[in-house]
């Protein structure tokens, strides 16, 4: 499963960022993609040298410092994937907006979940949850600890805004030949009701009958994915118990977790941003978050 495309990866000098670099290399190999390093430059406040001090070192100045850690991410993304073709970017604006722009054109985004403050404070974890809002593609949120070990967890709410996350993590569980838990989390306040048996009595329904009808959800949400991807070992869990916390745990043993950025509304809402902002904050892995097509919320 060779593509062609771009992924893009955020960097700040920072340990979160320069890891989020050798995860965005491994994904572009993965991808057949190329990689392209991006700095977003924001102007400081505070009168500091863009070159050197007059008087002072020649490698002083911001200049210098943000050569120095693009130059730094670039080698890291060719150690890291040898084999990728690798661009960089220093682009002045604010990290948000650089990175949003960037995404049009990016079949994946990379970041850390922390940065750097100061001067260089580009991707704090405000930026990394903004940009799952606002990014025009998915966006993957990286850890400095992480493990290739163990499935790819994907959160199925059944929405056709979470069609989007469901055929991401098929693919990315083929790109990484990794198995699949296909994870649905419902309670008696977020089940839809099913069709009464009898019409007489329109609330009374057998026991069993929600547990099932959610069961019925998740195999309708990931049906047809399995033919694509007849490579890719599924495995089905439907968790009565509370999203976030479930998800949060399943994340424990997983090398990625998948939700969609929106899901049901109302009190019946599964993926919504509480979700999937619970887990950029607590996930114990990697998170991709996958936006709906119905454009920015």
């Amino acid at each position: 499963m060779v593509t062609s495309g771009l992924v893009v990866v955020g960097v700040d000098g920072s340990a979160s960022s320069l890891a989020a670099v050798e995860s965005a290399a491994r994904e572009a190999r993965l991808r057949g993609a190329s990689l392209r390093v991006v700095h977003a430059f924001v102007w400081p406040a505070t009168h500091v040298p863009i070159g050197a001090w007059p008087l002072g070192p020649p490698e002083g100045g911001i200049h210098h410092m943000v050569e120095h850690l693009v130059a730094e991410a670039v080698e890291r993304a060719r150690k890291a994937a040898p084999e990728i073709d690798v661009s960089h970017v220093v682009v002045t604006g604010e990290p948000l907006t650089v990175l949003e722009a960037q995404s049009r054109a990016a079949e994946l985004v990379v970041v850390g979940s922390r940065g750097m403050g100061g001067f260089v404070g580009l991707l704090v974890g405000s930026t990394a949850v903004h940009l799952v809002s606002h990014g025009r593609c998915p966006v993957l949120v990286v850890r400095e600890q992480s493990s290739a070990e163990g499935p790819i967890v994907l959160g199925v709410d059944g929405s056709p805004a979470g069609e989007l996350a469901v055929d991401f993590a098929f693919a990315e569980a083929a790109f990484r030949q990794a198995d699949l838990v296909a994870l649905h989390v419902w309670s008696t306040w977020n089940a839809p009701l099913p069709p009464p048996q009898d019409s007489s009595q329109p609330y009374a329904n057998p026991p069993g009958a929600l547990a099932a009808e959610e069961k019925r959800l998740l195999s309708e949400a990931i049906a047809g994915h399995r033919e694509r991807y007849p490579e890719v070992s599924v495995e089905h869990q439907v968790v009565h118990g509370r999203t976030r916390e479930t998800l949060i745990e399943a994340s424990r043993t997983a090398q990625l977790v998948v939700v969609g950025a929106r899901g049901r509304d109302g009190f019946a809402g599964l993926l919504l941003g509480s979700v999937s902002q619970a887990l950029l904050h607590h996930a114990h892995c990697p998170v991709a978050v996958v936006r709906g097509a119905s454009g920015p919320h």
